[in-house]
């Protein structure tokens, strides 16, 4: 295994090297956040654009609130993929990587899917976005891909794959509607990337960028669609959420 590191200590070329068939050190800062968000906000469907480190943590952490609140969810909550991590990539050698450092126990709460990443617009803005997607409604999303160079096509000659450009996805935008109040995206690093999902999410979100961590958060934050939707937010997230009050 990897001796793990902190945020930051990358060379600065490392994370813009297409040919990198070693997986970078598990930064234990970020992986005990995305664990501790996960079971504090009682999280149950995940999408994670991305596989790694990240996928094992996550799947730990959905494994334990299923435990914890199975039969209450089952029983009271509406939610079609509960205690479920989705986790996408557009290249099959680190999904076969992930799956083979995964427990057994734990790829049973783990869906692993490949899709190809094409370059696109939105708003008239070029940028990626994934061939296909996971057909869900998550309450947490983790974006940590797809990388900058292995896109199709391009952009009126535009495309990611030039080494001084930059990740641009665009996924979140186009399901963004479909996002229930109270989801909670975290990304990784990738400032332009969130910056770009600032400037053209439309839904009331909460923005927030921790510099230290190098994280951006976003939290939709409108009142509930319904009783349903109330009711998770209220068992998840609490009486005093902020968009309950």
């Amino acid at each position: 295994m990897a001796i793990s590191r902190k945020k930051g200590e990358k060379s600065i070329y490392e994370s813009v090297d297409p040919e990198n068939k070693t997986p970078f050190p598990p930064e234990l800062d970020d992986l005990t956040r995305l664990h501790f968000l996960v079971r504090s906000r009682k999280v149950t469907t995940i999408l994670e654009f991305g596989v790694g480190k990240s996928t094992l943590v996550l799947a730990d952490a959905i494994k334990k609130n299923k435990e914890e609140f199975g039969e209450f969810v089952k029983a009271n909550l509406r939610r079609a993929n509960p205690f479920e991590v989705h986790s996408i990539n557009n290249i099959q050698f680190w999904i076969d990587k992930c799956k083979q450092d995964l427990s057994q126990e734990l790829l049973d709460f783990v869906h692993f899917y490949f899709s190809e990443v094409e370059m696109t617009t939105f708003n008239g803005r070029a940028c990626t976005m994934y061939k296909k997607l996971p057909n869900i409604c998550p309450d947490l999303i983790y974006l940590d891909a797809p990388d900058q160079f292995h896109t199709i096509g391009e952009i009126r000659g535009i495309s990611t794959t030039q080494p001084d450009r930059l990740p641009m996805s665009a996924d979140i935008l186009l399901f963004e509607p479909f996002l229930l109040p109270g989801t909670l995206i975290v990304v990784d690093g990738r400032a332009a990337n969130a910056r770009f999902l600032r400037n053209n999410l439309q839904g009331n979100w909460e923005y927030n960028y921790f510099a230290k961590e190098d994280i951006h958060t976003f939290e939709l934050m409108e009142r509930p669609l319904g009783k349903l939707n109330e009711k998770q937010l209220r068992f998840c997230l609490g009486n005093t959420w902020k968009g309950l009050i």
